[in-house]
């Protein structure tokens, strides 16, 4: 396999454990790939730091040699408590001083992650908010809610516009997002009326209305360039958009309804959580460079053995949402058994740890 020193693998290297709910989003830091914030249905966020080892495991060669396995452990830092409905989207500033979340409840929360305490509650949605991001320049927050409006805040929780008019969403904005862009600065929202809009950020008018799915959207991501983004959701189609031009460019066939989408930082790549699992489109290619399963999607249980028992497929655990390191090695998944996992890229022969 010399011949091969392309051929990465991913791999999952550890598991974090702490919610007591559906893990439901996740955010990492800009410049410490070993910060990690996870929100839960369990109504609070953990800040994790990550440590990695390496650990001697019997070698199943039958080799006298033990295997070095890589692994990664989380130690719990804080856990953020506040909210009293489940947090269903988190954001983290990029000075790293200050985290977002988005709840059920009907508020976002500002926190300050150094003392784990709330800085500020942003009350103005009438109902659940699904979604909250910051401005590239932290100066700016977004919101999208099931009451079918986006607002845009100030950092002191003062509501600058809402988009509610005649373009806006016609159901519940599922997804909010800040394009990285500093020169253009937009917005990209998804709805459960099968639309994605950009809006321009510089007088919060639609830019464009991008329509194409023949269902409901839960996800939106803008790739690290600013130029395009992807959705997906009920439809099972992850589309490619132009943000300059507001045109489709293609679609990827996922099999199942999208749950989440995010781009790698470094490669071409898109990973879309679907199911009970992630998959990995090579954008050039449009093929698929693989899909990460876990051994718990497949849950069975069995009941006792008896006449009229039978085997009973447990719920599947579905992956609910990612988020990749900053520096394009690790891609932390989120799941409905309550546990983030710690997928690894490893490239052989790049990096002897």
């Amino acid at each position: 396999m010399a011949d091969q020193p392309e051929q990465e693998i991913i791999e999952m290297q550890g598991e974090l454990e702490g919610h007591n709910g559906w893990v439901t989003c996740l955010a990492t830091s800009l410049d410490d790939p070993d910060t990690i914030l996870s929100g839960s249905r369990d109504k609070t966020v953990i800040v994790w730091k990550l440590q990695r080892k390496t650990q001697d495991r019997a070698n199943m060669g039958g080799g006298a040699h033990p295997m070095q396995v890589r692994i990664v452990e989380g130690k719990m830092m804080k856990r953020l408590v506040g909210h009293n409905h489940f947090v269903q989207d988190i954001d983290i500033s990029s000075d790293r001083q200050y985290a977002l979340s988005a709840s059920w409840d009907g508020t976002l929360r500002l926190w300050n992650l150094k003392t784990g305490q709330t800085t500020r509650r942003f009350i103005g949605h009438k109902k659940d908010v699904l979604s909250v991001a910051f401005s590239a320049d932290n100066r700016q927050i977004v919101s999208g809610s099931r009451d079918k409006t986006i607002n845009v805040w100030n950092t002191i929780g003062v509501i600058k516009h809402t988009m509610n008019d005649q373009y806006a969403h016609r159901d519940w904005v599922t997804c909010v997002r800040f394009s990285p862009n500093v020169q253009q600065p937009m917005i990209v929202s998804a709805g459960r009326d099968f639309t994605v809009k950009v809006w321009d950020m510089n007088d919060f008018s639609l830019k464009h209305n991008l329509i194409g799915h023949k269902n409901y959207v839960n996800a939106v991501t803008v790739s690290p360039d600013g130029s395009l983004c992807a959705s997906g959701g009920k439809d099972g189609s992850a589309m490619l958009w132009d943000l300059n031009e507001g045109k489709a460019l293609s679609s990827l066939e996922a099999n199942g309804e999208i749950n989440a989408l995010c781009f790698s930082p470094n490669r071409y790549w898109l990973c879309g959580a679907v199911g009970d699992s992630i998959k990995i489109w090579d954008l050039e290619s449009k093929g698929e460079v693989g899909v990460l399963k876990t051994a718990k999607s497949q849950q069975e249980t069995v009941e006792e053995q008896g006449a009229k028992k039978k085997k009973k497929k447990g719920l599947p655990v579905l992956c609910t949402c990612m988020a990749w390191s900053h520096d394009g090695k690790t891609l932390f998944a989120g799941y409905t058994d309550n546990v983030v996992r710690v997928w690894s890229l490893i490239t052989p022969n790049a990096e002897e740890m």
